[in-house]
């Protein structure tokens, strides 16, 4: 699907209600997650008085499954086979409308209200698997999720930094406008160099014909 040149994407509901609830300021998000796990960690070296040395593993496990996470939802939900009408419609409403607008900044994450429900879920989940043990594990994903959401925003936004972010921004717009069938991953390729999603530089590939 081709970028629209304009920066405000459509409406995706007929109802005011529905269409506000598809729309949001990146801070609301943020401040959710990133405050969910803050207290959660709290919770877990206070309350429930978790080791520090633990909490901290059990954090960055957290975090790294995230990306495993945010890599699979990536590649096989928002872009999924949309071989009829149904699935097409679900599809571009989650992801699609994206790709279309890219730089639309008020459908770069979750609305509020979606945002407490996924950040509710989450950590029941965790919870009920892993016990309290769950909140250090949930507080390193959903800071995973909300470093997620803030690197999304800021590529679409800002111009890739002149440093070694500025690969993150490379990534990122090569899905977006060379090709959607690779480079799943937003925070971090790790997984398409895992998972063999890594799409070929097309500057690299322009020097290789040159060469030859």
């Amino acid at each position: 699907m081709q970028a629209s040149p304009t920066n405000e994407s459509g409406r995706l509901f007929s109802s005011p209600v529905l269409e506000a609830l598809t729309r949001t300021h990146i801070a609301f998000p943020l401040v959710i997650f990133y405050g969910t796990s803050v207290l959660s960690m709290v919770l877990v070296l206070g309350a429930y008085g978790i080791a520090l040395k633990a909490a901290l593993g059990l954090f960055f496990v957290g975090l790294v499954f995230f990306t495993l996470v945010e890599y699979t939802v990536h590649r096989y939900f928002y872009h999924m086979s949309t071989v009829d009408p149904g699935r097409a419609r679900i599809q571009y409403m989650f992801h699609g409308v994206h790709h279309e607008f890219p730089r639309d900044k008020k459908r770069l994450a979750l609305p509020p209200a979606m945002s407490i429900v996924v950040a509710s879920a989450f950590m029941g989940l965790f919870w009920l698997v892993l016990g309290v043990a769950g909140f250090a594990f949930g507080s390193g994903f959903l800071t995973g999720y909300a470093t997620y959401l803030l690197i999304h925003y800021a590529i679409h936004v800002h111009p890739p930094p002149k440093n070694f972010l500025g690969a993150v921004w490379k990534h990122h717009n090569l899905h977006h406008f060379v090709g959607d069938t690779a480079a799943f991953g937003v925070s971090s390729p790790l997984w398409d160099h895992i998972f063999g999603t890594m799409p070929p530089d097309p500057l690299e590939r322009r020097a290789g014909r040159a060469k030859a």
